[in-house]
């Protein structure tokens, strides 16, 4: 039954995304020319989703399990570190870049742009250069740090 209710919640944010325009990366690049012919929409539908996430995330915080019985694992990490910067950099430069983050690239791709499959292509690229690095032993510096 959780399968059923996520591939559910992915085909009605597929559909969000698709009959707000979000998939396509000329909208997207509109949105961050702010200095020239500006498309505010996306901010539209951030703020929607926003009205619409937020009080259910409240909701949820009083509570330990999900509607189906799963535990609730929210995050644990409050601290701002390299790592996250770094991260966040390289997704917005990419976002800029091309005009896709990963949800609207995958419905993208599944109506057949091509430019979107070469993004999918190098995000896959990307995860698994990440997970080799990850993977990688640590080595000790000259100082006997952990590398």
């Amino acid at each position: 039954m959780r399968n059923f209710f996520a591939l559910l919640a992915g085909l009605v944010f597929g559909l969000g995304l698709i009959l707000s325009g979000m998939t396509d990366p000329a909208k997207v690049l509109g949105f961050l020319d702010v200095a020239g012919a500006w498309d505010p929409s996306l901010a539209l539908v951030m703020g929607g989703a926003i009205a619409v996430a937020a009080p259910l995330f409240a909701w949820l915080r009083r509570r330990t399990h999900s509607l189906l019985g799963t535990p609730l694992q929210w995050p644990t990490r409050t601290v701002v570190d390299r790592r996250l910067v770094l991260g966040s950099l390289a997704f917005g430069a990419g976002w800029g870049l091309a005009g896709f983050c990963p949800g609207p690239a995958l419905v993208s791709a599944a109506s057949g742009h091509r430019e979107a499959w070469l993004f999918v292509a190098a995000m896959v690229a990307g995860m698994a250069l990440f997970t080799w690095i990850e993977q990688r032993p640590k080595r000790k510096n000259h100082t006997g740090d952990l590398t």
